[in-house]
């Protein structure tokens, strides 16, 4: 810092010897000061964080393994894994979405029991929450995020499935009949009104959408999704692909159970198309406008008709690109079987975090691909994550907690 400029900026300052010395001695330590303090920028830091499980060629958990015993990329680039951890005990969030269109009348109590022991046994009352939602025709919030086993207990009891209006259609489909009326849905319900007609349906890819993008999206720590249906939408809003992309941006693995009921579609012709009320439009659906959507209007295009939808490939893509698993129940594998997997998962996960190689734009997707180094071991984890855009929350995926 030059004397000058000071004294110029200090007119009045008579300028004596002894004052001009002292000027200039301050001016030396306000340099001298400066040069001490480091220069300071706002630099974030984005952490990548991955929930993986790891499996032999049998199937049995492996949960011994290191740091050093993975290997990962983002968009084929090799990354550094700065964070591990082998126990996860961040809080854990749960979804359960159960399918309770007439095609799951005949499994549905099952589905029930099932879904209550699970809650109760995985549940830790002073760390997690779960929420129940139930979907045919619309989607409807039973009980939003409690940590309260009894609250899931009694909304679980809540579960019922849709009934049929007077007169099913001529398809033969069992989720597809007509409403019978310009309002749509059962006189009195409050299910899938908005003025618009409705035959029925099953809004799988609502259910999923909605629930990451309304309540996971808003939650840190672990948070997984466990869908019970036979994987077969009908006439939702949303697609497949924008379902799947709406848990990743939430950072959601998606366990998918496939309760199939081979009776159920025996006679169908077809899975017809047909406009709904909007997504939670029932009764304790707490989100969205006149369309169900935030934000949103009650109109919006269909999903287009598919003859012959194959359920197990749907839920297995949706479970695969988000890290999670498919399950298909049978008679050597019960509902209560598979919720023990998932329970025994979500007790086993490894914990990594990376810090990528190249900043992302923003809303970009990039590819994850976690292996292990034996060669033997299977490692589930999700495909990859968005780039958070300014709008968004920052979730677990993009920050470390």
């Amino acid at each position: 810092m030059a004397l000058y400029p000071l004294v110029k900026l200090m007119p009045s300052f008579r300028r004596s010897p002894l004052r001009l010395w002292l000027l200039a001695a301050l001016a030396v330590c306000a340099v001298a000061i400066a040069e001490q303090q480091p220069s300071t920028y706002s630099v974030e830091v984005k952490v990548v964080n991955v929930l993986a499980t790891v499996h032999d060629k049998h199937g049995k958990l492996i949960n011994n393994l290191s740091q050093n015993d993975f290997t990962l990329e983002e968009d084929g680039r090799p990354q550094n894994i700065k964070y591990f951890t082998r126990e996860t005990d961040l809080p854990l969030t749960l979804g359960l979405l159960v399918d309770t269109s007439l095609s799951q009348r005949r499994v549905i109590d099952q589905e029930r029991t099932a879904s209550g022991a699970f809650v109760d046994k995985v549940l830790r009352e002073d760390k997690d929450k779960a929420f129940l939602i139930q979907f045919d025709r619309e989607v409807e919030l039973l009980q939003d995020l409690t940590p309260s086993r009894q609250k899931l207990d009694d909304s679980l009891r809540l579960l019922q499935v849709s009934g049929p209006s007077r007169d099913r259609d001529d398809q033969g489909d069992p989720d597809s009949y007509p409403s019978g009326g310009s309002g749509g849905g059962q006189p009195g319900s409050g299910r899938g009104g908005y003025g618009h007609h409705m035959r029925g349906g099953t809004l799988l890819y609502d259910a999923v959408f909605l629930a990451s993008d309304e309540i996971m999206r808003k939650q840190t720590g672990r948070k997984a999704l466990i869908v019970l249906t036979d994987g077969v939408d009908h006439g939702s809003k949303t697609s497949l692909e924008r379902a799947i992309e709406s848990a990743q941006r939430a950072d959601t693995v998606v366990y998918s159970i496939l309760f199939a009921d081979e009776d159920a579609y025996r006679n169908r012709g077809g899975f017809g198309g047909g406009g709904m009320g909007g997504p939670w439009g029932g009764r304790r659906g707490p989100y969205g406008g006149p369309g169900g959507y935030p934000g949103g209007g009650g109109g919006g295009q269909r999903q287009p008709r598919e003859d012959h939808p194959d359920g197990k490939k749907i839920l297995q893509r949706i479970s695969q690109e988000s890290g999670g698993r498919m399950f298909e129940v049978s008679k050597k594998l019960t509902v209560d079987q598979i919720y023990q997997q998932i329970q025994d998962e979500l007790r086993n996960q490894y914990n990594l975090g990376y810090t990528p190689d190249r900043a992302g734009d923003s809303g970009e997707y990039h590819k994850i691909h976690l292996t292990a180094k034996q060669k033997d071991l299977v490692v589930q984890a999700r495909d990859g994550y968005y780039t958070p855009t300014p709008s968004e929350p920052k979730g677990q995926a993009q920050n470390r907690n």
